[in-house]
């Protein structure tokens, strides 16, 4: 049975940093890619950044481009969202997700992957 587990969250001021952690458990994940999604108030689930467990490359939603890093921790079995420069149309709950990836693309569609966390909040004040 794969488990999310994410954490992190918190409240910080804009332009500060915060890093999120996913705990991934239950599988071998190395077939897998592995996204950052989040959701504000009354919108939908957007696509922030995923890796690929094999390899780590990486991919980025326009809007955190070279303010976010994603990057995962083979021994640990975790996946870590380094986010700087926050604003406060970062707040959001971010959620961390898993995709078995039989094909070399990247999956950015929040319906193309199979697990879930719980979700973290973020909020940025200004």
């Amino acid at each position: 049975q794969v488990q999310l587990v994410e954490s992190g969250g918190g409240l910080v001021q804009a332009g500060g940093s915060l890093r999120l952690t996913c705990a991934a458990s239950g599988r071998t994940f190395s077939s897998y890619t592995m996204g950052w999604f989040r959701q504000a108030p009354g919108k939908e689930r957007d696509f922030v950044a995923a890796i690929r467990w094999s390899g780590g490359s990486t991919t980025y939603a326009d809007s955190v481009k070279g303010r976010f890093t994603i990057s995962r921790d083979n021994a640990k079995n975790t996946v870590y969202l380094q986010m700087n420069s926050l604003n406060p149309e970062d707040t959001a709950v971010y959620y961390c997700a898993a995709k078995l990836s039989p094909l070399n693309r990247w999956y950015r569609g929040e319906h193309e992957y199979d697990y879930w966390g719980q979700g973290t909040q973020v909020t940025v004040s200004s």
